[in-house]
């Protein structure tokens, strides 16, 4: 317990829950002078499924769309994919993300508040409401030591990928615990620092975070 509380608090240096935010729009970009080929996204497709189809990187995907730091993609987008040749059906599997809890994103990956980065995002949610894990994996940090955020549960994904869920009334798992993506695994709430009803969500790859919005399918 110990040495798992140690290592995801050195790896999850957390922001705060902020209660405003905003994100840019995006804008379909030209044809660019380069190899590669357009594609329509579909109901469900996420940046990081697009980019494993294709092997392409998300960063690479991210800059040559222009895509801001706190974009979401919509169904019916046209995504250039560099160096692409040949147009891939992106289906959905169950590896893949699914939101935590149902509500509004009032705070933004990247965003500031008080000098604090987010280096997640906060999702304005119902007090009570089931707070899902996202993706299968073991739980490998659960309790309310974390300063500011409250009752605070991190899933291992052991694939490099982790997810942290922080700030609800109530945990409903324990460490160790294997747990299956959708499974209610604590209950949204208040707790630490924040000033509403909020779910402070992050993903990780290793230690660096990840801008949500290219992993949640819209």
């Amino acid at each position: 317990m110990k040495k798992n509380y140690l290592l995801f608090l050195a790896i999850f240096i957390l922001a705060g829950c902020a209660t405003t935010g905003g994100r840019d729009i995006y804008k379909p970009i030209p044809r660019p002078n380069m190899p590669g080929l357009y594609h329509k996204v579909d109901k469900g497709q996420t940046l990081w499924r697009i980019s494993k189809f294709y092997n392409v990187p998300i960063e690479d995907i991210v800059k040559i769309n222009r895509i801001p730091d706190a974009a979401q993609i919509s169904s019916g987008q046209m995504l250039f994919i560099p160096n692409a040749n040949v147009v891939k059906p992106v289906e959905i599997s169950q590896v893949d993300f699914i939101w935590p809890v149902k509500g509004k994103t009032i705070s933004f990956f990247g965003s500031k508040k008080d000098s604090l980065l987010n280096k997640g995002i906060d999702i304005c949610a119902i007090e009570g409401a089931d707070v899902l894990a996202s993706r299968s994996g073991k739980v490998v940090f659960c309790d309310s030591k974390l300063k500011g955020w409250g009752h605070t549960v991190i899933i291992d994904h052991l694939d490099g990928f982790s997810t942290l869920y922080a700030q609800n009334s109530s945990v409903l798992v324990k460490t160790g615990e294997s747990v299956n993506q959708g499974q209610a695994i604590a209950k949204a709430g208040s707790s630490g620092r924040a000033d509403r009803t909020c779910l402070h969500f992050e993903i990780r790859k290793g230690d660096k975070p990840q801008n949500p919005f290219y992993y949640l399918p819209r």
